[in-house]
């Protein structure tokens, strides 16, 4: 895990050197020799650390001699700071007094300047520099007592191969179905009082999964009200109190509410007189002062409510209520389990692993029946050979006596695989709480302010080697809940299994108590020594003292203060300010932490920002959004050539000055619910490097062509693309180079040009905007025009062929999950309308002028919502619509709702014949849930052949406001007319 740091300091070390050489700058008498010593011990020890870093798991000594590399490397790395600092304080000042504008000019090159920086601070350097040698000295001599292998096999990154599929969830075991049946046929027992019930066992075994089996048997049919808490680690009573609530919904209390009067009244309410199964995953609290208030409001339940608790130790059972035979134990795998569970976990199929089934019974059998580890072992044998199976089975990390990794010894071998640099990586994510949702753009953010990311050439390619890392700890199960990005192209959040996130712990555990502090919590010194990062949550008058000058992550929570002295946190490369009142005064201390890479504004209140926000040259993002009073930025903003990410989300900028092309580093850039912003200026064309453009809620009509020169942009989030004379042309998008994702409103404005159609339907035929659309979730189109019916009547036959081919042309077969248009002036629905070739689960058709009849829509397999709205020459609804064409048709196969409004001529829906209805082989609509008929006032009756098919799951017939459908079924429903339809199914309702 050192290595990474060892390695950063090394390469600042020799541009230090090589500027010294260039810029022929003298340091102070002996400085320079003691750089190059350092250098060389450094370069030296970074060849055995490979070595090291695998023994360091299991071998106390040389992980405490890891430790004081570690820390030695650390306080070289803040020293160059410093000096950088200094450089950087000074040219910033001068700046300041000449009066220039403050550019990129005044940047310093990547080494350390000696010249300017003044000779007292240099030989206060220089003596920092020489005890840091000397400590590194002594490390250098304590390496060989160790007798590091500096041939130690290296360890390359995993790769994730492109072929290999994922492998389907199954749940392993007979044992586990054993259990299963014997808990829930306790849970059946009726009780006179709540009764709890507990499945204890080590991490890993596989409680969830069993308190999951049997939290979705069957059995709890809908009279039991079920709830599921994952409680982990603190045990809070207010946060479990609402989480109940929460989970029952009737009731909801707000995720910042931690007042616990009021979350034990509303769980009162919620559970009062209800029997329900709650399940408590993962609780860790012994103390019995906790659970108390929460146990004697659930009390209230119904007689036969029941508790189900899993937990890692059998005294929080007990404390909770648990009688001894009610505490459950789940079993391990057996041997030929757990082989299964490794061997599918590995990719190889049972025919595949004859030649190895003999070494890997014997890597199952190191397992002891815990099921991550043989997922986890499985998917590291996933890309090796026979040899490599051996060398696994061989390992001696299995005959470790230490009893801490008795826990851990099937996740030591995975984690030995990784480089040194994801090691330090995946060990860093024990910063977070035990259960937490890590949201992987911050991880990343955090893991490049530790330094832990190497350095890339080329825009964002730090970044890009983060969402390579994050894959690649992913691949090896040690996340688990993994929730990736819309398009699936990235990991968006994930969590860490409890039993891997306390082995990400171990690793950072230090014995060593560390420097004391009279004015800090020593909690927070420790954390602050070990992983460089601290989430603040101290009131006001808190004072960041030097023990805490280290830290390069800092997250202050809402509601609580900055810490007095933050100027002095001068390593800080992430700092999150959001949600908290910032004065200007505090925002230019802010612009004094000359290296943040990310700084996080958001809801802060700011007014403006200050022209010293220039001053942070190394600023990566910044994050501006929903500061509603902010009304323009400074003119220094476009110094910030190293910013990828700006958000301006919700603020109300009038307008975006033109030097905005200046910012050519940009990577995205998040202007959405700008309500002052109305266009894009030209010089737009100038961020060569934007992937992302985010303007949706903007009152911006026209885009810039300029937006058409964007080759690297991949994703443009706007509600609305207009399209007309006034607006943008259709053929715009053509220029775009990447396929747009997710939703687009398009709005085509038209008049009575015969030449705009012609054009309109040029433009939609191009098969490079075909392309740009073919992978929308989501499309709406809506035409809008200002002809009138002399100017319609003057156009020829064929523009309707032409509203046909527009639409034809526009809407993509594949992927499209909802589809919107309006104002269609076509007499023809396009092909997609019944083409069973798609996945368009939601149509909405709306003022759809010239369509007098619909196509056979019941071919679409996948439709589950459909509403037609204001189909003003829609007169008959036939056969064709349900594909009434064989003895064997299964019509609307999804369909769930079926809504027709104000479609005033329609007179008639074709029916069925009575042949057909008694055809067992036809189905029609068979899990219709509504059908709502509003407005259709010629309409007379419905076709009851066909309701009675789909009558067995239709619950709700409304016909509001059809005043022949009321006639005939709604002022008598004792009436044959709704008998005939409601016979078969006595829960459906009438609603008129």
């Amino acid at each position: 895990m050192t290595d990474a740091i060892v390695s950063q300091v090394v390469e600042r070390v020799a541009a230090i050197i090589e500027d010294r050489i260039r810029y022929e700058v003298n340091l102070v008498r002996g400085v320079d020799e003691e750089l190059l010593d350092l250098s060389d011990k450094l370069k030296t020890i970074k060849n055995v650390l490979d070595d090291a870093e695998n023994r360091g798991v299991k071998e106390s000594g040389v992980k405490g001699w890891l430790k004081k590399l570690e820390n030695t490397a650390y306080e070289m790395d803040d020293i160059l700071d410093e000096w950088n600092y200094e450089l950087l304080k000074r040219e910033t000042e001068a700046s300041a007094k000449s009066k220039q504008k403050i550019g990129c000019s005044f940047i310093p090159p990547p080494c350390l300047c000696f010249k300017k920086v003044s000779i007292g601070v240099r030989r206060d350097t220089g003596i920092k520099i020489e005890n840091v040698k000397a400590k590194l000295d002594q490390i250098f001599q304590e390496k060989d007592v160790y007798k590091f292998d500096p041939n130690s096999q290296p360890r390359t990154d995993f790769v994730k191969p492109q072929s290999i599929s994922m492998i389907d969830k199954k749940v392993y075991g007979s044992a586990i179905q054993m259990k299963k049946n014997e808990i829930v046929s306790k849970l059946m027992l009726d009780a006179a009082n709540i009764q709890i019930l507990s499945i204890v066992g080590t991490g890993g075994l596989g409680k969830t999964t069993l308190a999951q089996l049997i939290f979705n048997d069957p059995q709890f049919g809908e009279d039991w009200l079920k709830i599921w808490v994952c409680v982990s680690d603190p045990f809070v009573e207010a946060v479990v109190a609402r989480d109940i609530v929460n989970s029952v919904g009737e009731k909801t209390i707000p995720p910042d509410a931690n007042q616990l009067e009021l979350a034990l009244q509303k769980l009162r309410e919620s559970v009062s007189g209800k029997k329900f199964l709650l399940v408590l995953d993962d609780v860790w609290t012994e103390d019995r002062g906790k659970w108390e208030p929460l146990k004697i409001n659930l009390d209230c339940g119904a007689p036969g409510s029941k508790i189900l608790v899993t937990t890692r130790n059998e005294r929080v059972a007990k404390m909770m209520g648990a009688l001894d035979s009610d505490i459950f134990y789940p079993k391990e795998l057996n041997l030929e389990e757990c082989w299964s569970l490794l061997r599918d976990s590995s990719g190889k199929s049972e025919e595949e692993c004859g030649n190895f089934k003999d070494v890997g019974m014997k890597i199952a059998s190191k397992c002891k029946g815990l099921p991550l580890a043989a997922v986890v072992l499985g998917r590291l044998l996933w890309f090796k050979n026979l040899d490599g199976w051996k060398h696994v089975e061989r390992s001696e990390i299995w005959e470790l006596d230490n009893e801490e990794l008795k826990l851990f010894t099937h996740l030591v071998l995975s984690y030995n695989e990784l480089s040194p640099a994801l090691k330090r990586c995946f060990s860093y994510c024990a910063v977070y709480p035990k259960d937490h949702r890590i949201h992987a753009e911050t991880l990343i953010e955090e893991w490049m302010a530790q330094g832990y990311l190497p350095y890339a050439r080329g825009n964002g390619a730090v970044e890009l080697k983060g969402r390579e890392y994050l894959e690649n700890v992913a691949m090896r199960c040690l996340f688990q809940d993994i929730e990736k990005s819309e398009s699936g192209e990235h990991i968006e959040w994930c969590k860490m299994h409890d039993i891997v996130h306390d082995f990400a712990q171990f690793l950072r555990k230090d014995d060593d108590k560390g420097r004391g502090c009279q004015v800090c919590d020593p909690s927070l010194v420790s954390h602050v020594q070990k992983y460089r990062s601290l989430s603040w949550d101290k009131g006001r008058g808190c004072h960041a003292c030097d023990c805490l000058k280290s830290v390069r992550v800092l997250r202050i929570k809402s509601k609580s203060a900055p810490p007095v002295g933050m100027e002095k946190l001068i390593h800080l490369r992430r700092l999150d300010f959001s949600n908290i009142a910032l004065s200007k005064d505090g925002l230019e201390i802010i612009c004094r932490l000359y290296f943040l890479q990310s700084l996080l504004l958001s809801k802060c209140d700011l007014t403006e920002i200050p022209r010293e926000i220039g001053n942070l040259v190394h600023l990566r993002r910044l994050d501006l959004s929903w500061n509603r009073e902010l009304k323009e930025l400074p003119e220094s903003m476009y110094s910030l050539v190293e910013l990828r990410s700006l958000s301006l989300a919700f603020c109300s900028l009038k307008e975006i000055q033109k030097e905005i092309g200046i910012l050519v580093q940009l990577r995205e850039l998040d202007l959405s619910c700008n309500f002052g912003l109305e266009e894009l200026p030209e010089s737009i064309c100038s961020l060569v490097e934007l992937q992302i453009l985010k303007i949706e809620g903007t009152d911006i009509n026209c885009l810039p062509e300029a937006l058409g020169e964007l080759s690297n942009l991949r994703r443009l989030e706007l509600c609305e693309f207009k399209v007309g004379s006034q607006y943008n042309k259709l053929g715009f998008l053509k220029k775009l180079y990447r396929p747009l994702i997710g939703s687009l409103d398009l709005e085509i404005y038209y008049s009575s040009s015969m030449s705009e159609m012609v054009e309109l339907v040029e433009d939609a035929r191009q098969e490079q905007v075909k392309t740009l659309l073919q992978n929308l979730e989501t499309l709406r189109i809506s035409f809008k025009g200002t002809m009138d019916e002399r100017e319609r009547s003057s156009l020829s036959s064929s523009s309707s062929s032409m509203w046909m081919e527009v639409v034809e042309a526009l809407v993509p077969h594949y992927k499209l999950n909802k589809l919107v248009i309006r104002g269609y002036e076509g007499s023809r629905l396009p092909h997609l309308m019944s083409s069973p070739l798609n996945f368009i689960k939601h149509i909405l058709l709306d003022t759809l002028s010239e369509v007098s009849s619909l196509p056979a829509m019941w071919k679409l397999p996948f439709l589950e919502r459909l509403r037609i709205l204001e189909m003003e020459q829609l007169k008959l609804v036939g056969r064709e619509f349900l594909g009434i064409e064989s003895s064997c048709v299964v019509a609307f196969p999804t369909l769930k709702e079926l809504k027709f409004h104000s479609c005033y001529k329609w007179e008639e829906w074709e029916d069925i014949t009575e042949e057909e209805e008694e055809s067992a082989a036809i189905s029609i609509m068979p899990c219709l849930i509504l059908l709502a008929i509003h407005s259709c006032s010629s309409l007379k009756k419905l076709p009851h052949r066909l309701l009675r098919k789909a009558s067995s799951s239709l619950r709700s017939l409304n016909i509001g406001d059809s005043t022949e459908l009321v006639k005939t079924y709604g002022e008598d429903k004792e009436g044959s007319a709704w008998r005939s339809i409601s016979q078969h199914n006595p829960q459906l309702q009438l609603y008129k």
